[in-house]
């Protein structure tokens, strides 16, 4: 059946996008604890502020490079009104939701920093049904209920001894959320009338000159990295945007955004087991409960609810 065989293909393309994206919150967190060497040897931590800014401008080089070979100067040109507006996209959803998260992952763990960020979708779905664009479907309020059910678990507001996660942590995460969030929102009009590797090249160009002005590069310079550690900054950017969004958007090719986005869940899955493994991240009970009904809340979201011909449609992650 050519049409399964297409499915299963979109499948194991996204699932390999969340796989890496797994991998890169554990080397993340590697780099922020100066644990990135093997046989128990240590660096000196990365700053959350540099792994994101060199994320996003390696990404860009090689990305601009690429882009320009194969299709040339002309067809990357915009008209200047859809540039200003992905310089902001750029700005409040790429540069903003990359710091926060790994900042959240610095000040928290794996784990608390990307379920999190991952219930944007019910921001998304609060804010479409304040909007009237959704009804406040049984469906849609569920979700939004479990999804804050399961964020109180995993901070540990119900567990033994009251709130014991990093505060900074975890506002860090839910301000990357809702950034997130508003890159989603206002990233739809924009991915109606480009393909989206134009909106990944227009939306690194503005979240690499916006870290260039925030911290220029004589700053970075005095931080004296070794080489090894731009050795590692560049294979994050590799394993964390341009391998994993290769994936996704082939992925895209095959599936249904919805179905796309709901096999994309199995990110916060892979990163939370791979920092288990490779890091020593333990859950409590009522956290691993949390998780699970965060993602659950996430499928409902996602998922039609047989009144609307269709679900909310999240673009990919940005992590």
């Amino acid at each position: 059946m050519p049409n399964q065989a297409h499915r299963l293909r979109g499948y194991f393309y996204i699932a390999s996008a969340a796989f890496m994206w797994g991998i890169a919150a554990t080397l993340g967190r590697a780099a922020f604890t100066g644990r990135l060497l093997p046989h128990g040897e240590t660096l000196r931590a990365i700053d959350p502020l540099i792994l994101s800014q060199s994320r996003v401008t390696f990404s860009l080089l090689v990305l601009l490079v690429v882009l320009l070979a194969l299709r040339g100067p002309r067809r990357l040109q915009l008209p200047m009104a859809d540039v200003r507006w992905m310089f902001l996209l750029g700005i409040f959803g790429v540069a903003a939701s990359n710091y926060l998260y790994y900042l959240a992952i610095e000040r928290t763990n794996v784990a608390t920093a990307i379920i999190l960020q991952y219930t944007a979708p019910v921001w998304v779905l609060i804010y479409t049904v304040a909007r009237g664009v959704q009804k406040p479907t049984l469906q849609r309020i569920t979700a939004v209920g479990l999804a804050v059910a399961g964020i109180a678990l995993v901070i540990g507001i119900f567990g033994a001894g009251g709130f014991r996660v990093d505060r900074m942590g975890v506002i860090a995460a839910l301000l990357a959320a809702f950034s997130f969030a508003f890159y989603n929102v206002g990233g739809h009009s924009i991915l109606a009338r480009y393909d989206r590797w134009t909106v990944l090249l227009y939306t690194l160009i503005s979240a690499s000159l916006f870290w260039m002005v925030v911290n220029p590069p004589w700053k970075i310079a005095a931080a004296h990295y070794a080489g090894s550690q731009w050795l590692f900054l560049l294979g994050f950017s590799l394993i964390s945007v341009l391998g994993p969004f290769s994936f996704y958007f082939a992925g895209l090719q095959h599936l249904e955004p919805t179905r796309a986005i709901v096999v994309s869940c199995l990110e916060p899955v892979f990163s939370i087991v791979i920092a288990a493994l490779v890091l020593g991240e333990i859950l409590r009970p009522l956290q691993t409960l949390g998780i699970l009904l965060v993602l659950v809340a996430i499928v409902v979201v996602q998922w039609p609810d047989g009144k609307a011909r269709e679900a909310i449609t999240i673009v990919e992650p940005i992590d």
